[in-house]
């Protein structure tokens, strides 16, 4: 299974700040035991790094990707560690070219046509929808995806479970990212079973159509 079919099976892309790499390997238990086996780490932390590589290590069976990489040495390192995909929070070329220079899938960052236009004439077909809540939302990326209607969407920031299923609802909605089922205050405090309560809890939601939640 590919990256992106991995991802659009799941629907739901959890965006892990760490603080320390040890955690990860709780974390990962936690995610597994809520059904979510993929995760974006952020390179927002010194650790970052060393937890892309230990969970890697530890063939845990979770996709791992990084995110916030902004530049092509970010790229080479988090290739080094393991990492199986590329998030940033913009689009710039040198990061997409080099990526796909070492066959690395890559999903940049995006919020205005003008984005959309540099992406498309960089070869790629799915893209971040970010920061998506204070771009517009969902109103902006239906507007978004009118012409642009070939192009995949993960939309991320500001994603929460009162707003989940109306992005997923989209045709073009590969998946969503967000924090809300690993909260980094969580992570820090190693209540892994209060995590995979809330990945559950996300994995269901993602599942479940608007109607069905309504009346639950």
């Amino acid at each position: 299974m590919t990256v992106e079919q991995t991802i659009r099976k799941y629907r739901l892309l959890p965006v892990i700040e760490i603080d320390e790499s040890s955690q990860i390997y709780g974390l990962a238990d936690a995610l597994l035991a809520g059904g979510l086996p993929v995760a974006e780490i952020t390179l927002r932390t010194p650790a970052a790094l060393k937890a892309i590589e230990a969970l890697t290590a530890a063939q845990s069976g979770i996709t791992v990707g990084a995110g916030t990489v902004s530049t092509v040495g970010q790229v080479d390192a988090v290739v080094d560690a393991g990492a199986r995909f590329v998030i940033s929070p913009g689009i710039n070329p040198a990061v997409v070219e080099r990526c796909l220079e070492l066959g690395m899938p890559v999903f940049p960052g995006v919020c205005t046509p003008t984005d959309i236009e540099l992406a498309i004439a960089l070869g790629l077909d799915t893209v971040k929808f970010f920061p998506a809540e204070a771009s517009g939302g969902v109103a902006m990326l239906s507007a978004l995806v009118g012409p642009y209607g070939d192009l995949n969407f993960i939309p991320t920031g500001g994603i929460s479970p009162d707003n989940l299923q109306a992005y997923l609802i989209m045709p073009n909605v590969l998946a969503c990212g967000g924090s809300w089922m690993v909260p980094r205050h969580l992570i820090q405090q190693l209540a892994f079973d209060e995590i995979a309560k809330l990945t559950a809890k996300a994995v269901m939601l993602a599942k479940t159509k608007p109607a069905e939640a309504e009346a639950a």
